[in-house]
């Protein structure tokens, strides 16, 4: 299709003679054109994907032909996963046509979308939702419009986190690559709410913030505050104020110096509030027992809560860009609102739990929030489905658990690093090295199915290539896709590895040496491997095409050794360890417990005479 013929299609006009209409294809379309449309838009997909055309040339007419397919109701069920992946990448890659698919798609017809039982209409279409929140121009991401927080506060209303929780993150069907990647996407962006409130710092001018500290005070100290501060005057008032807020763990005696850091800003006194109302008898039994704890070994919740609002925001990664692969998301961040504010009512009482076994005063502040990260960062990465099984596991690891496994883990370190093992290490390479390389050569053996690939374009024709038992001859030979593994004995064609003469790698290889440095073939560059050979008096060779990483080095290795040179792949290079690793433990089972010295003992020195020594010539009488 040429270029002009490319352009008729996408903007959706007759066609002509060059290829056949959008406008053929209108949802109106009978049944019976449904896999036309479907092979249309697959097509269509692929040939933007070559990067050939910019997505920003797209006609509106063409988008929103597109976006009628995504909010019919009767449309087949091929087609729509299409549209919606078009729709993605028209919103990521145009801004203008994303406001677009934005006014055009509700929401509310992807909600419907993500309801449907179909896998892969409910990725395209959270693709889709996420592709439109992360859409958003600079300007709608600036006050006062907030619109990706609209969003996901419509969204929430309409109990999208529910549904997630409970019918795509629980499903009897196994989560995807790709729906994990949008809903790590997602968490991200719901954290990335927080940001804002996170870099803006209190201001003391301000009556509603003002406020917010006074309730904050009064929910830890009302009952004294209203029996010790009635018909006082307006000095000795603020005195007891001021000594309230550094029984609550405030440095300053006015409390808006400590929320002037940012971050956490105002995230920190976010927490503190949502702690106060929603757990409000935690909330006084915690701040009521450090104020009574004597001297220096009161916790300091003001003080905690602001550090342990920044180790969280760490932990979380609140405001950083979101990765483009990336799949680490929590389900209990989908397990109910307000999770941010919910962890951090947990993780305070973690804190308050761990000083007190730690015994610690003031001057262990930072040693216990290294505990707390440490606590917190185990926990997190467990991935628990609740935040009650959170709360759970997060409290069975205590100071001394902490310390068992900081100390397993030294011990560990040390006994791997230690002279005396090393030099098991050392010893033990090259029967484990010996081990591997009959490993590789027994691949070799099993034989391999590679592509073929030409001068052109990649080819579907495969042929099989094996090393014979007696590690004497390659041989390989033509298959048919879909057929078995062929027999060493029908194979035609035989190399004997006498004659090859070099192993070649990379861009090395005369194969993919002349398709040139595109990234559409990086691939190639990264599995492909040649080895060349006499064929009577000029040099040639065969040529492969790995089908995986792994089998790329399976294949250079065994090759390598035949010839007599060093396995140098990153697989034999883990496959080594792994196997140093067991061996060391098993040799080392008779010493546990028993400590390894890092010297060996001295040598004692020999005896003065050697007269104790049995003498074979004396015979007995």
């Amino acid at each position: 299709m040429g270029m002009s013929e490319h352009r008729t299609v996408v903007c959706g006009g007759h066609g002509g003679a060059g290829g056949p209409s959008l406008a053929l294809l209108s949802p109106r379309c009978p049944p019976s054109l449904g896999e036309v449309l479907t092979l249309a838009l697959r097509a269509f997909l692929e040939l933007m994907e070559h990067g050939m055309v910019s997505w920003e040339t797209l006609s509106i007419p063409f988008v929103r032909k597109v976006v009628c397919y995504v909010n019919m109701n009767l449309m087949d069920a091929s087609v729509q996963p299409l549209a919606l992946r078009l729709l993605e990448s028209v919103t990521l890659s145009s801004p203008a046509l994303g406001q677009l698919v934005k006014s055009e798609v509700p929401l509310d017809r992807l909600l419907v979308h993500l309801q449907v039982m179909n896998q892969q209409l409910q990725t395209k279409a959270m693709a889709l939702l996420t592709a439109l929140l992360q859409g958003a121009s600079p300007a709608e991401r600036k006050p006062p419009s907030h619109l990706p927080q609209h969003m996901l506060d419509y969204l929430w209303q309409r109990n999208l986190r529910q549904f997630i929780y409970k019918n795509i993150i629980h499903s009897a069907t196994p989560l995807g690559d790709e729906m994990a990647h949008h809903l790590y996407v997602l968490q991200a962006l719901m954290l990335g709410l927080l940001e804002p409130r996170m870099r803006t710092p209190l201001d003391p001018y301000s009556q509603e913030q003002r406020e917010q500290l006074q309730a904050l005070r009064q929910a830890a100290f009302e009952s004294e505050g209203e029996s010790l501060g009635t018909g006082l005057s307006a000095d000795r008032r603020r005195s007891l104020c001021a000594r309230e807020f550094r029984k609550l763990g405030f440095s300053n005696s006015n409390p808006a110096q400590d929320l002037e850091r940012v971050p956490p800003g105002l995230l920190a006194l976010d927490n503190m509030l949502y702690f106060s109302r929603h757990a409000p008898s935690a909330y006084s039994r915690l701040v009521l027992e450090n104020s009574s704890r004597e001297d220096k070994h009161e916790c300091p919740f003001a003080r905690s809560s602001v550090q342990l609002t920044v180790l969280l925001c760490e932990l979380l990664r609140v405001g950083e860009p979101c990765s483009e692969t990336a799949q680490d998301f929590s389900p209990m961040f989908f397990g109910q609102d307000q999770s941010f504010h919910e962890l951090f009512c947990v993780s305070i009482q973690l804190l308050n739990k761990t000083w007190k076994e730690m015994r610690a005063t003031q001057e262990d502040f930072d040693k216990v929030m290294q505990v707390v990260r440490e606590q917190l960062a185990r926990t997190l990465a467990l991935k628990p489905s609740s935040l009650e099984l959170f709360r759970t596991k997060v409290n069975a690891l205590p100071y001394g658990e902490v310390l068992r496994l900081r100390q397993t883990e030294r011990l560990h370190q040390e006994g791997t690093l230690a002279p005396p093992i090393l030099e098991l290490r050392e010893k033990l390479k090259p029967e484990l090295m010996g081990l591997i390389r009959q490993q590789r050569l027994l691949r070799l053996c099993e034989g391999t199915l590679f592509r073929k690939i030409s001068s052109r374009r990649r080819q579907d024709k495969l042929w099989f290539c094996c090393l014979s038992p007696n590690h004497k001859m390659l041989q390989y030979g033509d298959v048919e896709e879909g057929a078995s593994p062929p027999t060493l004995e029908s194979l035609p064609e035989q190399l004997p590895v006498a004659d090859i003469k070099a192993l070649l790698t990379g861009k090395d290889c005369p194969h993919v040496r002349e398709k040139g440095s595109g990234k559409q073939n990086k691939d190639l560059y990264e599995l492909a491997f040649s080895i060349s050979y006499d064929h009577g008096e000029a040099e040639a060779y065969l040529n492969f095409i790995a089908p995986s990483k792994r089998e790329f080095h399976l294949w250079t290795d065994g090759l390598s050794a035949l010839l007599g040179g060093p396995m140098g792949s990153e697989q034999t290079r883990l496959d080594l360890e792994q196997l140093l690793t067991m061996e060391t433990k098993l040799r080392l089972l008779e010493l546990e417990n028993v400590p390894i010295p890092e010297q060996p003992p001295p040598i004692p020195p020999p005896p003065t005479n050697f007269n104790f020594c049995y003498d074979c010539s004396i015979t007995e009488p």
